[in-house]
């Protein structure tokens, strides 16, 4: 009986087959934000590299976020833009786990680095006179690189799990990409241990970085309101809120996407998904870049050098 089995060789994408009058008008919209999210985030990357005012922890950090945004968004995208826009929903066997992989090492990592961003911000404001001590450019090189790490051993382990599990049919993915969820459920097998797994990988690397992140900003909120001079406590909130924007989006369509049983969302799918896969990288450039005043002025400095040459 095994040997009559025929083994999955590709996959075909049912997401926003429901929608098929507004592809075209999707395609526009997506393929807009698209081009936003790499211009807006290869802006911030270049202004950070060539203005050397930037050249701190923080904005170190930030060019990591959007290097991570960039990969997050076209690992998904441009499979998506071709399906709207040609009706092709199908993507090879070993297509479907790179794209798992790429988009598990982006979102892991970026869940780390936020994580790591809101305890730069706790140390400048919470112990500002050991702040270049303790985050050194050895210190900063580190953690960035503990955070790429970890993504990969996350995108690893759930790539190398997912698809070492049998697939003969059906192989309908109810979805836009390969999200190893709607994947699993094309499994011929028993996959409570995978989503066991998940579970315990979505508590480590989604709820348990978020709570770091509450618990920086607690103790940021408190030192800021002890400040006596009000220009501190808006230069500090300011600092902050970039931040805190894009955590709240990230973490929050990625909560509910996680942690929240499928059954009780009664949200369409693929319309949280679209919202924390490009959505959310959409805004990282236009909320550091319109809240922040020293992004403004290298923005401003580095547009105004590409004029004059």
């Amino acid at each position: 009986m095994e040997g009559n089995l025929t083994t999955v060789t590709e996959f075909i994408f049912l997401g926003f087959s429901d929608l098929q009058h507004l592809q075209p008008l999707l395609f526009i919209l997506v393929l807009l934000i698209y081009l936003v999210i790499l211009i807006g985030n290869g802006l911030i990357i270049t202004i950070t590299v060539a203005d050397w005012a930037l050249h701190t922890p923080m904005y170190f950090f930030l060019r990591n976020l959007s290097v991570l945004e960039i990969g997050y968004t076209s690992v998904t995208i441009p499979k998506a833009l071709s399906s709207l826009l040609s009706g092709q929903q199908t993507i090879s066997f070993m297509g479907c786990a790179t794209q798992m992989y790429f988009f598990h090492l982006f979102g892991s990592s970026e869940c780390c680095l936020l994580a790591v961003m809101s305890y730069d911000r706790y140390v400048a404001i919470c112990n500002p006179m050991r702040y270049s001590l303790i985050m050194n450019r050895k210190a900063t090189v580190g953690l960035a690189a503990v955070v790429w790490i970890a993504g990969n051993v996350v995108a690893s382990e759930q790539t190398v799990a997912t698809f070492k599990l049998p697939f003969h049919g059906p192989n309908k993915i109810s979805h836009f990409f390969c999200d190893v969820l709607a994947v699993l459920k094309l499994a011929s097998a028993d996959t409570s241990l995978n989503d066991a797994n998940l579970a315990m990988l979505t508590v480590v690397f989604i709820l348990f970085p978020f709570l770091l992140i509450i618990a920086s900003y607690v103790s940021i909120i408190s030192t800021i309101l002890k400040m006596r001079s009000a220009k501190g406590r808006r230069k500090a909130f300011s600092n902050c809120s970039s931040h805190l924007i894009i955590v709240s989006l990230f973490y929050g369509s990625a909560t509910i996407t996680y942690l929240i049983p499928r059954s009780s969302i009664s949200v369409h799918i693929d319309a949280l998904s679209l919202f924390y896969t490009v959505i959310t990288p959409m805004f990282n450039p236009i909320v550091y870049s319109l809240r922040n005043k020293d992004v403004k002025e290298a923005l401003r400095k580095f547009l105004g050098r590409s004029k004059i040459s």
